[in-house]
């Protein structure tokens, strides 16, 4: 197969990583918005969580962007290993030891680690929260809708002996997370030849902005429901 095949092609890689990046961006704001919800004491607060997660779980179009967000995750990691791996090959190894400080920012050289943290942090978000309201065993509210905020509340809950590893796990890969989009966020205008010395710097106010205020509201939630409960 030719080096040309969108498989193969660098320039393929880095614009399929900045595409799916910034969809990703889009459902984590989404995302954002319906977990807020969390925020809202008692029946009320039930009620509007649950209704968001029966919206999302059920709504014809809503579905179809959650099949997108699943493939645009996959192709993410896959490229991001991919891109990790050519890059590495075709950098002389001790050039980038003695150089790679002045050459790169700490979340660029790290994009890897920072990445790592945030799928196994995925892997277990998705068992806990995503596998219970889809297959597990699951009670329902009194409006007959599956009860996924008394699952949360029970997870976080401090009579849960893992809660406080969880609360402390959440607010790492929200770090990791943080890091993660300054960087990414930026380097998918780059990628994609969006930068211009005009907007640049816009660009990057808005990426360090997006990547400080959404993982410090996600991190937010479960001290929250943590402590809420002590």
């Amino acid at each position: 197969m030719s080096n040309s095949g969108i498989l193969r092609s660098s320039l393929a890689k880095k614009y399929v990583m900045a595409l799916s990046g910034l969809f990703l961006c889009l459902f984590l704001l989404g995302h954002l918005v319906g977990n807020l919800q969390l925020f809202i004491p008692g029946e009320e607060g039930q009620q509007a969580f649950n209704e968001y997660a029966h919206f999302m779980t059920t709504f014809p179009l809503v579905k179809l962007l959650s099949y997108l967000t699943y493939a645009a995750v996959l192709f993410h990691v896959v490229d991001g290993i991919a891109l990790t791996l050519q890059n590495r090959k075709a950098r002389p190894t001790g050039y980038v030891k003695e150089k790679g400080s002045a050459n790169a920012s700490w979340s660029s050289r790290n994009m890897g680690i920072l990445g790592t943290i945030i799928l196994v942090f995925l892997v277990s978000h998705m068992q806990n929260f995503w596998y219970v309201m889809h297959f597990g065993p699951i009670d329902f509210d009194s409006d007959g809708l599956k009860d996924l905020h008394t699952v949360v509340m029970r997870f976080f809950d401090p009579e849960n002996g893992l809660a406080g590893l969880a609360v402390a796990g959440y607010v790492l890969a929200q770090f990791a997370l943080g890091f993660h989009l300054i960087h990414g966020f930026q380097s998918a205008f780059q990628s994609l030849g969006l930068r211009h010395s005009k907007y640049s710097p816009l660009i990057e106010r808005a990426g360090l902005l997006f990547g400080i205020v959404v993982p410090a509201l996600f991190a937010s939630i479960p001290v929250y429901l943590f402590y809420i409960q002590l």
